[in-house]
């Protein structure tokens, strides 16, 4: 008896992983729950486990490629005499599109991104579903997808056939010689790939992961999408370390390692109560008010391949003991490629503490599509001027950090994004628990 491997379903909108490694090799022996290989998505890379034991008998999909939900990736069986009953190495038909509304016009164009959270959906068009890779491409070269030949699976346009046509597609034919009556200069049509300039012979090129893209997609589209402003804060964490040193062991034994980001998180979680328009999103026909606060925090991955974002749900209903065990889980498992697609979804603000590499200052970009972002530099030791009681000014040693709050100006004005950042820092400066 053979169990087939298949690519699971990885979360709402991903019909699609990449197969980024396989765990093990064809005749080595797996148990059940075991890791058996690492799947690649925009949003995620997560571990899938072997569902029986017995002997890989058959890797059908291999590394690098990427494949529709529902395909059977590999066979385990027993090694005898089981390759008989392996499948024949067939993906899984996709899933069906979701029809459009009646009254929708047909269109050759690929759809615009949605208002998602930087998820990158593929595209229903007029040509079939299409990758998000093919629709910004479509969109940016003004493409009639329905003019190009698909080589993908059952006839699907891929990035490489969008690159084809482009080489080869003919350029605009030369205007009249009779010069036209004057009227503005039209818009440049974009430079065909075969034009642009070529890049330096000398140098090594990185292919993209499938993490590198929907990061550098994500990035562009935020950027396009918000009216980014930044302010910038300095805090005093001379309250939050005094109270760091002091609990510190106390939280370890109670299996949680304290460190600045739980104080931060609750900190962003109790202002976004104060300070509703901060929790929001922006829609063309109003501004949506977020009933969760649910809070994500920006995770480096050990390899340098990017940051993955998990996000604290029901973050102000947390106390600071809870709030370390859910930071430190979540960025043990980001790190090992542990989480699950849920974990890195329905955020409604999100922070980065850029500060963990030494960095003193940044202006972060939105993570679509929340109101806004914090950023939180490296705490040091500097000189700096105190009052006391008294209204005496003194020179004194803190240990400070710089506060920089980047949002969408089509949701905050510059003075309601300070009150929210101000009370962010004064709830750090007179940190009380609970």
């Amino acid at each position: 008896m053979t169990t087939k491997i298949i690519l699971p379903e990885m979360g709402e909108g991903v019909i699609e992983g990449t197969i980024a490694r396989w765990l093990k090799q064809e005749g080595e022996a797996v148990e059940e729950h075991e890791p058996l290989l690492e799947i690649e998505t925009d949003k995620v890379t997560t571990e899938a486990e072997a569902e029986a034991s017995g002997v890989l008998l058959q890797i059908l999909v291999p590394e690098g490629e990427t494949v529709p939900v529902g395909t059977v990736l590999g066979v385990i069986g027993r090694p005898d005499g089981a390759e008989d009953d392996a499948p024949e190495p067939q993906p899984r038909a996709e899933p069906l599109p979701v029809p459009e509304p009646a009254a929708a016009a047909p269109s050759a164009r690929p759809v615009e991104f949605p208002n998602g959270g930087g998820r990158s959906f593929s595209r229903q068009t007029e040509a079939g579903w299409v990758s998000p890779v093919v629709a910004r491409m479509a969109a940016e070269y003004d493409l009639d997808l329905t003019q190009i030949n698909g080589t993908g699976l059952k006839g699907r346009i891929t990035k490489d056939d969008v690159l084809a046509y482009l080489e080869t597609r003919e350029e605009p034919r030369q205007p009249a010689p009779t010069p036209p009556p004057p009227q503005p200069l039209p818009a440049a049509a974009p430079t065909p790939i075969s034009q642009l300039p070529s890049p330096p012979a000398s140098g090594e090129l990185l292919p993209l992961t499938t993490m590198r893209r929907a990061i550098a997609d994500h990035m562009v589209l935020s950027k396009r999408t918000s009216p980014h402003v930044t302010t910038v804060f300095e805090v005093d964490f001379s309250t939050v370390t005094a109270h760091r040193q002091a609990h510190k062991a106390d939280f370890a034994a109670k299996g949680a390692k304290l460190t600045f980001t739980p104080y931060l998180m609750l900190a962003i979680a109790q202002a976004l109560q104060e300070h509703p328009l901060a929790n929001s999103s922006w829609q063309e026909d109003g501004i949506l008010l977020h009933r969760e606060i649910n809070i994500g925090m920006a995770t480096a991955l050990n390899d340098g391949a990017g940051l993955i974002v998990p996000v604290v749900k029901g973050a102000d209903g947390l106390n600071l003991v809870g709030m370390a065990r859910m930071v430190n889980d979540l960025a043990e498992r980001a790190r090992g490629n542990k989480l699950k697609p849920e974990e890195v979804k329905g955020g409604t603000f999100t922070l980065t503490n850029h500060g963990v590499s030494g960095s003193l200052l940044a202006t972060p970009i939105i993570n679509q599509p929340q109101c806004g972002i914090l950023g939180v530099g490296a705490i040091q030791k500097r000189v700096v001027v105190v009052t006391d009681s008294q209204g005496q000014d003194a020179m004194a040693i803190r240990p400070m950090a710089y506060l920089s709050f980047t949002f969408d100006h089509r949701i905050l004005d510059g003075a309601t994004a300070d009150h929210f950042v101000a009370r962010i820092k004064d709830l750090l400066e007179t940190w009380r628990e609970g």
